[in-house]
């Protein structure tokens, strides 16, 4: 269902301060030259095969390139090299607010979110109260999104996201945030979805939801592939590699 062949990514560091005028008048004044745009390679050569109904999670310490590899994956971002092949629709929660209009209320917010997931007017109208109900936000369905906190922003992204079951979903450390019993309840959603044939990709830093919840893990270290394997093994090695074991 999904495949990465060979896919590398490259940002070129300092490149949005070579840009700003603000830097270039400093610059200028000060009579400095101009740093060097600096290559950091994020992801170099992953090679992964995920078929329908897996459930993969992706462990590695901060700056290991589990983002970006989502973002690849969702289409976000374009591979510096390499192909991805995605059959199947995607729903993304990689980072909290995207697809929403901090400006817009909370019930505006669920009619913008949800067209741009691509679901059908007549699909969120018919599941708006569900919607409702398992964010837990009845109180503040005429509040701005802006005055949200980030546990709220979650709770309406993941209960928009998964309204409707997805071919695949992506989830990247948005369970870790809102308080226990919302995150248990959203566990328990993931685990009907997986059980219904959703394939999951699924990046988050508590080993425990890794082994409970995934088929397979992956171990990202310094954009490589370091480990893939049942998470038990993989959750444990990258356990004791992190505590210098």
């Amino acid at each position: 269902m999904i495949t990465l062949s060979n896919v590398s990514m490259k940002f070129n560091l300092g490149i949005e301060k070579n840009f700003s005028f603000k830097q270039l008048f400093v610059t200028t004044l000060s009579f400095k030259k101009k740093p060097k745009k600096e290559e950091f390679w994020a992801l170099r050569d992953i090679n992964i095969h995920i078929n329908k109904g897996e459930v993969i999670g992706f462990v590695g310490s901060n700056g290991a390139g589990k983002s970006t590899l989502l973002k690849i994956v969702s289409g976000v971002m374009k591979p510096t090299k390499g192909k991805v092949v995605v059959n199947g629709v995607i729903s993304p929660m990689i980072e909290l607010g995207a697809g929403f209009d901090a400006e817009l209320t909370a019930r505006e917010n669920i009619f913008l979110n949800a067209a741009i997931l691509g679901y059908s007017e007549k699909i969120i109208k018919d599941k708006f109260q569900e919607i409702v109900d398992f964010s837990e936000l009845h109180d503040f369905l005429d509040v701005p999104i802006k005055n949200f906190s980030s546990g709220m922003t979650a709770r309406l992204a993941f209960s928009i996201a998964t309204i409707v079951e997805p071919e695949i979903l992506i989830v990247d450390e948005i369970l870790s945030v809102g308080d226990i019993n919302f995150q248990e309840k959203s566990k328990r959603k993931m685990q009907q979805m997986i059980g219904g044939g959703t394939t999951v990709l699924f990046v988050s830093h508590s080993l425990d939801a890794i082994k409970n919840i995934c088929t397979k893990a992956v171990w990202l270290e310094q954009g490589l592939v370091k480990m893939i394997d049942k998470p038990d093994i993989v959750c444990d090695a990258y356990y004791k590699q992190q505590m210098g074991q």
